[in-house]
């Protein structure tokens, strides 16, 4: 693709960046939940087709987009954005004259973000349809932030397949990194985010005769300390994997044994079969703490997404036209993978694809913020380089891919 196109691209985006900015703030405003996204579907549905592209409803909640392209190639790339939102409460003076509408729901993962971009994306290649070559396909994804996962449900449908789809790419934002910024690894990426769930049941009493308890509590204390050997002595130390209690509930008084307690976990692992001696490993410990004091338990464990695995090629194809568009020095290698999940997985387990971050972090914005975090925000100029990337993928297709 001539250069003298990126800068076209790149112009028409500064000239629609103030939409794109209104319409993320709109987004913003009216989050709605995995599974719920309803109003956020009707509006995607009737922007897309305000471009004129043919828009698929697979699932009860977001779509699927396809914009034939009128430069001859047997091309079909995807670019994908999920819709949903979480039930977080939101905060951030920063953010005041565009904060959450709805009590319990706010976007504070960036997905907002991914949408506009994406939107960004299908109005720029309809109003240029002679030089896109082959096929887009534009998938606004519901529900990765809660199993099974938009992503799992979507790619079981089979559009994807029916369309052709030779290769798929996705971004999240990145508080890590500044706007301007990508970043990426090929290879193992984000991590498997496995759930369990544990009851310590014991037997309730006057705080001040334990002997004639089962004190769940102190029990759930030894299980907490002893589940962290695991990783530490149960796993190859070169092994990537996180344990991590997330919640512990039990007990309504100083002065009482409760019956039981509950605790909520979660694994983070690249590979299925450690995920699996993990899982054992767990439930054994528990079964030996607590009947070995004369209690009980329950334990449940839910498989999480898979891994995220970035193919070398697309992968290579992704940093080819990151340096391009964004100059070498913006286009970031990340040594380590990254522990969080993310849907995207299920798309790589049919097509070939790449994940990558994109930079949304800087002080002025107050946008250095943890993903999940109540205050977390995105610095908007990420949105030029959401857009630019997203069309500069499908613009610029490797040269053996060129008629």
């Amino acid at each position: 693709m001539p250069s003298a196109v990126f800068e076209d691209i790149k112009q028409h985006i500064e000239q629609i960046y103030p939409e794109l900015v209104q319409t993320r703030r709109k987004l913003h405003q009216e989050p709605e939940l995995s599974f719920q996204e309803y109003q956020t579907t009707s509006f995607l549905v009737e922007t897309l087709k305000g471009y004129g592209l043919e828009v698929h409803q697979p699932l009860e909640t977001g779509c699927v987009a396809v914009l034939e392209g009128g430069k001859s190639s047997d091309r079909v790339i995807a670019l994908r954005a999920d819709i949903d939102a979480l039930p977080i409460e939101e905060e951030g003076d920063y953010k005041a004259e565009f904060l959450s509408r709805r009590n319990g729901v706010a976007h504070c993962c960036g997905h907002d973000v991914h949408t506009t971009n994406l939107l960004g994306v299908a109005r720029l290649l309809s109003e240029m349809k002679a030089q896109v070559p082959g096929r887009v396909i534009l998938i606004f994804q519901p529900a990765e932030e809660k199993l099974p996962g938009g992503g799992r449900l979507l790619t079981e449908t089979g559009i994807l397949q029916e369309q052709g789809v030779q290769e798929v790419y996705g971004l999240h934002t990145s508080p890590y990194h500044k706007p301007g910024e990508v970043a990426v690894k090929a290879g193992p990426f984000m991590a498997r985010p496995d759930e369990f769930s544990i009851t310590v049941i014991g037997k309730g009493g006057h705080a001040a005769a334990p002997h004639l308890a089962v004190d769940p509590v102190v029990l759930s204390g030894q299980i907490i300390t002893m589940l962290q050997s695991i990783i530490t002595r149960q796993v190859n130390p070169t092994t990537p994997a996180v344990l991590t209690i997330g919640k512990i509930e039990g007990g309504a008084a100083h002065n009482v044994i409760p019956e039981s307690v509950e605790m909520l976990g979660t694994v983070r692992t690249f590979d299925k079969e450690v995920a699996r001696k993990i899982r054992t490993q767990i439930e054994g410990t528990v079964k030996a703490i607590t009947e070995s004091a004369g209690g009980s338990y329950k334990f449940e464990w839910e498989e999480g997404y898979p891994a995220v695995i970035n193919n070398a090629d697309t992968t290579d194809n992704m940093k080819r036209v990151a340096r391009k568009l964004l100059g070498r020095k913006h286009v970031l290698e990340i040594d380590e993978p990254v522990m969080a999940g993310e849907d995207f997985a299920f798309y790589q387990e049919h097509f070939p694809g790449t994940f990558f971050f994109l930079g949304s972090g800087s002080k002025e914005s107050d946008s250095l913020y943890s993903w999940h975090h109540p205050r977390y925000n995105v610095d908007e100029r990420a949105i030029k380089t959401g857009v630019l990337m997203l069309a500069g993928l499908a613009l610029d297709p490797p040269e053996r891919d060129e008629e």
